[in-house]
């Protein structure tokens, strides 16, 4: 299920225009967002939760050349399935 999907299977499910259903959809992803750049973690109880790590600087090689890199820390987010949806996957 993609964005525009979602949009459209909650805009069926309610009586909200299309334009009000994409905002709430937009809202939603914008806030994800927003947690992850503050570092915070997000957490949708049942279904899953989000959280960001931070990887330390670390030298690294060229996979082309062998040379050595050195790669500069980052921040990745990180999944994590929830109990109850890994229940419902595995039914």
């Amino acid at each position: 299920m993609n964005r525009a999907e979602l949009i459209k299977t909650l805009q069926n499910e309610t009586e909200l225009t299309k334009s009000e259903t994409k905002g709430i959809v937009n809202l939603f992803f914008d806030e994800m967002a927003n947690a992850f750049a503050n570092g915070d973690r997000v957490e949708i109880r049942g279904l899953c939760s989000f959280y960001v790590k931070q990887y330390k600087p670390y030298t690294g090689r060229n996979p082309k050349t062998g040379e050595k890199i050195k790669i500069k820390s980052k921040k990745l987010p990180f999944f994590k399935c929830g109990k109850e949806l890994k229940e419902r996957v595995n039914y």
